[in-house]
């Protein structure tokens, strides 16, 4: 039986399950691990979605090629245009090189040297312009007028947020026949949170999803405590993934309706999630990646005894941030 789902969500699971069809061919499910150092550090049960095993090193390829794959000829034909930090750009970029179209990403003056250069590789023409994501948005709609590219949000696309809920299906069916209670995921535009409540709604109602937002770029946490959409003028955070300053039409209302709770984290509360990550599971995780574990650390007293699922959503940590973690210069 299909769920019903309130009319302002943006996608169904039809939509996921169409997304994953789609991505098949070019993807490969990611692990679901456990790691007994992990758990005895957190006192928790985590279930780590390595999603830092992924081509591009983040959960966004399953977005990038959801949407790449689901343009039509004329689209391809016209190539596209996004903007991003780093992770949804390489998961166009990645899409883009499997289609056979052209992509054109624009970023953040200052950003992750390491991300760009893995969008220029994957063959992307990478524009640095705006002093963040939300400004690199007004050069993605600029360009997208001007060239006739087609425009690829990060978040504000159904294509996109069904790639995404791909992920927390894939958690579902490895989680075995005891299943997953809980999931606390890292919020930026929301399209993992979403997702992963859309495909909750079908397969697992009882399952209770947490977002976690960097105390320095909280616009979603605070909008999300205050049932209204409210913005901010500066996202500051050295976990890029989730510097957004805003909400997103598309995942709000959804997020406000959906996620069982909302917490923030620091940046030192997140550099210590990853070199705690790297101690315990020797994966390296970039600061959107750490978060679902410091949180859950955070919400322990409601999270005790409870099965919990993480992501590691990215791991494309910039060489000079990691230094600076391990070094505790942040």
């Amino acid at each position: 039986m299909t769920a019903t789902l309130p009319a302002t969500w943006p996608i169904t699971f039809e939509d996921v399950e169409q997304a994953r069809v789609r991505l098949r061919p070019h993807l490969t499910p990611t692990p679901l691990r456990r790691y007994p150092l992990l758990d005895e550090a957190t006192r928790l049960q985590l279930f780590v979605k390595h999603e830092n095993h992924q081509p591009t090193g983040s959960f966004k390829v399953r977005n990038g090629l959801s949407f790449m794959t689901a343009l039509s000829a004329n689209e391809r034909a016209r190539g596209v245009v996004a903007a991003s930090t780093g992770n949804h750009g390489q998961g166009i970029a990645y899409g883009a090189s499997l289609i056979g179209t052209s992509a054109t990403i624009c970023v953040p003056r200052g950003n992750n040297p390491e991300k760009n250069a893995a969008m220029r590789a994957w063959g992307a023409t990478v524009v640095e312009e705006g002093r963040d994501y939300d400004e690199s948005v007004q050069a993605m709609q600029r360009i997208a007028e001007a060239e006739g590219r087609v425009l690829a949000h990060s978040t504000n696309d159904p294509r996109i947020i069904a790639g995404a809920g791909t992920m927390t299906l894939e958690i579902l069916e490895q989680a075995g026949a005891e299943g997953i209670d809980a999931l606390v995921l890292a919020v930026g535009g929301g399209s993992q949170a979403v997702g992963a409540l859309t495909v909750a709604k079908q397969l697992a109602s009882h399952l209770e999803v947490y977002g976690a937002q960097a105390a320095g770029a909280a616009a979603q946490h605070d909008s999300w405590h205050a049932r209204e959409p409210r913005m901010t003028t500066r996202a500051e955070t050295f976990a890029e993934g989730v510097a957004t300053r805003s909400t997103y039409e598309l995942t709000f209302p959804a997020l406000v309706e959906g996620l069982t709770d909302f917490v923030t984290l620091t940046d030192v509360e997140i550099a210590e999630g990853v070199r705690m990550i790297l101690s315990t599971t020797h994966n390296v995780v970039e600061g959107a990646g750490a978060m679902g574990v410091m949180a859950a650390m955070k919400l322990r007293e409601r999270l005790t005894g409870k099965r919990v699922a993480v992501a590691f959503c990215g791991g494309n940590l910039d060489s000079a941030v990691l230094r600076r973690i391990l070094n505790r210069e942040l």
